[in-house]
Parts: structure tokens; C-alpha cells; sequence
């Protein structure tokens, strides 16, 4: 499987207004990375390091103590993590997550500017409505995420239904507080668990290779749920 990954080591993004580096063009090329093979790094790592809370709380699903969690970390704008949501997500969430069997836990990885505004947005929807728009920008993404011109309009239309204003969706997009936050978690993600392509899975610790198809989570999930 191919994944979107940054073309430089570190990722830092902007400390200004991700809606001024938006409406500047800053995401520049950001929008057209390379495509390159599955992140490296650690194939399994401690999961209570992985579990560990930094800045912001978990986007989770399912119950805390389930046999089986799995972790994803995404970048909105991100083409493959946009294929798992839409055609694998659903028979996952209905087989897994919503049996009690799975706890899920969704990660921002922004790989570019316009990913972190997608993501401040979901965390500004609140709790009930943030997954509903992660999933609504992910079926959307060609839409506002590769169409031509300026995007900040496109992604205020699909805000807007989530009950965003123009004024509410501005003072997401400058929020820095949480700009930092989802930053920190990236930059933990990097730098602890050596991710640096999207999306990555982690199963109970270990990492899924290859593109999360449901054969390979159904192979990985399964014998950690026949376990005693």
C-alpha cells in the first residue's frame, strides 16, 4: 500500500492562524506530496506509552475496556485515509467497534495546513458531532480539499452543516491553543512511535502493515479477541 508522507523529517506548522497561512496559499505544495511506502519506525510499541494522554483527549469509540483498541492516525487530507473511512470503516465500526468488541481510537496527523483545519474544526464541533464530520470531510475530501482556487470556502460550506457560523468557523481557525495541541500530538506520534505516513494503525501496540483492508484487521483483531 502507498501512503501520503511528509518529504522532510520534523513537521512544524505554522505558529500563526491557519486560516491566514490558508487564505495565503501557504499549504502550497502540500496538497501534492509524494506518495511513498508504509511508514517506518517500531513495529510494536509499549501500549501504555501509546495510550498515554498528550494535550487533547482521544477521539475514542467503544468501551474503555475492551481486549482489542485500536489506534489510527490521519490527516484529513490524506486519500487513503479517506478510502478506509468510506468503504472499510462502516463493516469495522458495525463488527467491531459498535459490539463492544474494539475500543477505536482516531489521531490527528496533519501532513499539511489545510489537514489541520479540517481537524480543528471536527474538535470544534463538540463530542456528539465530531466523528459524523470527520466522516462527512472524508467522503467529501475531492471536493474541498483538491478543488481549485482558495478552499477556506468550500470547507465553511461543509461546516456549516455541522451548525457552524462564519463567525464560529473563523474563531476555530484561530485558535492557536488548539493549532498547538493537535501539533504536540503529531509531533509525539513522530518523534515516540516513529509515524511518519498516513494512515497508521496500531493494534493493541503492534502496527498493521499494509493498507487496512478488513481481511488484515479481521487477521490482526481476531486472535486477540480469542485470547483468555
Amino acid at each position: 500500500m502507498s501512503a501520503f508522507k511528509i518529504s522532510s523529517g520534523r513537521f512544524e506548522l505554522a505558529r500563526r492562524a491557519v486560516l491566514t497561512a490558508l487564505c495565503a496559499g501557504a499549504i502550497g505544495a502540500a496538497l501534492a506530496l509524494p506518495l511513498a511506502a508504509q511508514s517506518r519506525g517500531p513495529s510494536e510499541v509499549p501500549v501504555a506509552e501509546l495510550m498515554k494522554p498528550v494535550g487533547l483527549p482521544d477521539l475514542a469509540l467503544g468501551p474503555d475496556d475492551a481486549k482489542v483498541t485500536v489506534v489510527e492516525y490521519a490527516s484529513m487530507t490524506c486519500g487513503h485515509c479517506a478510502h478506509f473511512t468510506t468503504d472499510v470503516w462502516p463493516e469495522f465500526k458495525k463488527k467491531y467497534v459498535d459490539t463492544g468488541k474494539v475500543r477505536y481510537v482516531f489521531r490527528e496527523f496533519p501532513l499539511d495546513n489545510l489537514a489541520a483545519a479540517a481537524s480543528m474544526l471536527a474538535r470544534c464541533t463538540g463530542k456528539d458531532k465530531t466523528f459524523p464530520l470527520i466522516e462527512v470531510l472524508f467522503e467529501k475530501q475531492k471536493e474541498w480539499a483538491f478543488g481549485e482556487g482558495n478552499p477556506v470556502p468550500r470547507l465553511f460550506e461543509i461546516a456549516k452543516q455541522a451548525g457552524f457560523t462564519q463567525e464560529s468557523f473563523d474563531k476555530c481557525l484561530t485558535d492557536q491553543k488548539l493549532l498547538d495541541d493537535i501539533t504536540a500530538g503529531r509531533t509525539r506520534a513522530a518523534d515516540v512511535f516513529g509515524v511518519s505516513a498516513t494512515p497508521t494503525f496500531f493494534i493493541n501496540g503492534k502496527k498493521l502493515d499494509g493498507a487496512p483492508t478488513m481481511e488484515k484487521l479481521d487477521a490482526a483483531i481476531e486472535p486477540l479477541l480469542s485470547k483468555s
